[in-house]
């Protein structure tokens, strides 16, 4: 695999993760499966309208993930704000390959360790037939070299992570050093990391 493009000077980018969905709630990992918003990511969507609301987003460009979960919450988070809002495969979640649909703790009986021993976010490097957190970080970081301008970017958990890693000049080796709450807006402008 080719390294992923160095990015110099990205635009400002405005990264909310979608609202917490049915799978989310039940610990399932989704990766390109989908499952509905709850009343809490309806709830959460709406609050990231409220932020975007109060913002000025003259300029940008409104572009969500396919999947259904993140367009969603674009619907919403969205309304009031702008009509046509772009889709983009490179927005979608990390593949999580055999693992789609099944929880944590199944991962950990599969792999015979103890739940608590299984790592927030390595697991992403174990997925059978799945893309890995580097193959993510490519994918995010070849979507944001071709942006030309500010951008509101509605997406997934790891895929915001990637992102806002991207868009900061910060390796992978810093994954877990950002948030990725559901139902807020982070802001990445001239090299700040920040939430609305």
């Amino acid at each position: 695999m080719s390294a992923p493009p160095i990015i110099s000077a990205c635009p400002e980018v405005l990264v909310l993760r979608h609202g917490q969905t049915e799978w989310n709630a039940a610990g399932r990992l989704q990766g390109h499966l989908d499952s509905p918003l709850t009343e809490i990511g309806l709830r959460q969507a709406q609050r990231q309208n409220e932020t975007l609301l109060d913002y000025d987003l003259d300029g940008f460009r409104f572009i969500t993930s396919p999947q259904g979960r993140a367009r969603k919450t674009a619907q919403l988070a969205l309304a009031g704000i702008v009509a046509e809002i772009e889709t983009s495969e490179e927005l979608k979640e990390i593949n999580m390959g055999q693992w789609s649909g099944i929880t944590r703790a199944e991962i950990a009986a599969e792999r015979k360790m103890r739940l608590q021993d299984l790592g927030e976010l390595q697991i992403y490097d174990w997925t059978p037939g799945g893309e890995t957190t580097a193959q993510l970080f490519a994918r995010c970081a070849r979507f944001l070299v071709q942006l030309t301008g500010p951008a509101v970017l509605v997406t997934h958990g790891m895929t915001s992570l990637c992102l806002r890693l991207c868009a900061l000049g910060w390796g992978l080796d810093r994954l877990a050093d950002l948030p990725r709450e559901q139902g807020v807006v982070y802001r990445v402008k001239a090299g700040r990391h920040d939430e609305l």
